[in-house]
């Protein structure tokens, strides 16, 4: 689920806060910010886990929208890699398509969601990465990553203060322009020998294991987008295994 809304009354909680934001799409980032601000005073972490998960509901619309069509497969795939309760189905859709309906503000929603950082003001924080995953994750569900949606993606790992090397890794997981490069993947030469592979291999997968993100209070909303990055890893460095045992 976004986060654990065990003490609270879910449905009204929602309730209110999309009452409070109204149907139009204009404004609505700064609508739903006062909204919780008013809403959570005095609880400041329950206020940072409600902002996440509305910033990551309306941020992966846009990215649906960001090639000018959202698809079925698009809508699809945020619900695969971003999960919510099914109680809130319709408020987590009602949302979404407030927010899908253009691509207007998204930076103000990257920039909500990079202050939110649970391991500080860093730079490639690990949960923000899990963010771009999951978009990546949503941006080729119609089987094509469009130029428009990389622009994007681009722009909000900028916003998220992901470096370009590092962005380059995220993207060669998702994106196979020239097939998939495991090199690329772990962020290794070709030249390292298998026992630095290794040592590398092994440092993210300790990095990214979802269970150590959970431990650094990464929100429960990005565990599958951290469980596909692993698999990632993984794929990468058995491909590497396998390529030199044959050599």
């Amino acid at each position: 689920m976004i986060f654990d809304f065990s003490c609270l009354q879910l449905s009204s909680l929602w309730e209110r806060l999309l009452g409070a934001v109204g149907d139009a799409a204009g404004g609505v980032l700064n609508r739903v910010v006062d909204a919780i601000r008013t809403m959570f005073e005095g609880d400041p972490e329950t206020r940072r886990q409600v902002s996440f998960s509305v910033a990551i509901i309306a941020l992966s619309a846009k990215m649906a929208k960001a090639d000018g069509i959202v698809t079925t497969a698009e809508v699809s795939a945020f619900q695969q890699i971003f999960d919510f309760p099914d109680e809130e189905a319709r408020n987590v859709a009602r949302l979404y398509n407030l927010a899908r309906q253009d691509i207007a503000g998204y930076e103000a929603y990257a920039t909500k969601l990079s202050g939110l950082c649970s391991s500080g003001d860093m730079e490639n924080c690990p949960m923000l990465e899990s963010v771009v995953d999951g978009l990546f994750h949503i941006a080729k569900a119609d089987g094509l990553v469009h130029e428009s949606e990389l622009a994007f993606l681009a722009r909000i790992a900028e916003i998220f203060r992901i470096d370009e090397e590092h962005f380059r890794r995220i993207m060669a997981r998702h994106v196979h322009l020239d097939g998939r490069d495991p090199y690329l993947v772990l962020g290794v030469s070709r030249d390292d020998d298998f026992s630095a592979i290794r040592k590398q291999y092994r440092l993210l997968v300790s990095e990214h294991h979802p269970d150590r993100l959970i431990a650094r209070g990464v929100p429960a909303t990005l565990h599958a987008a951290a469980t596909e990055r692993m698999a990632a890893l993984n794929a990468a460095y058995e491909a590497i295994e396998k390529e030199r045992r044959a050599a």
